[in-house]
């Protein structure tokens, strides 16, 4: 497990507690935003690896809000 896989799943874990959506779209929102570059330099490991923890980001978003959703 790389560095870059504990600070995701730190970062997950923190939002999961807060409980908010909204802050989980914008980390893959930035997470995608920061890959655009990377992709461009060609370092395509790590703007890969951004891609994935955008897709957990979003994941994570939907389910939350799909279980705060079915509370309501």
């Amino acid at each position: 497990m790389k560095p870059q896989d504990l600070i995701f799943i730190l970062i997950l874990i923190n939002l999961l507690f807060k409980k908010k959506p909204e802050w989980l779209a914008a980390a893959g929102l930035v997470c995608l935003i920061v890959s655009i570059p990377l992709f461009y330099f060609w370092i395509f490991f790590t703007a890969q690896r951004l891609t994935y923890y955008a897709a957990g980001f979003f994941i994570a978003s939907i389910i939350l809000f799909l279980i705060q959703l079915r509370k309501k």
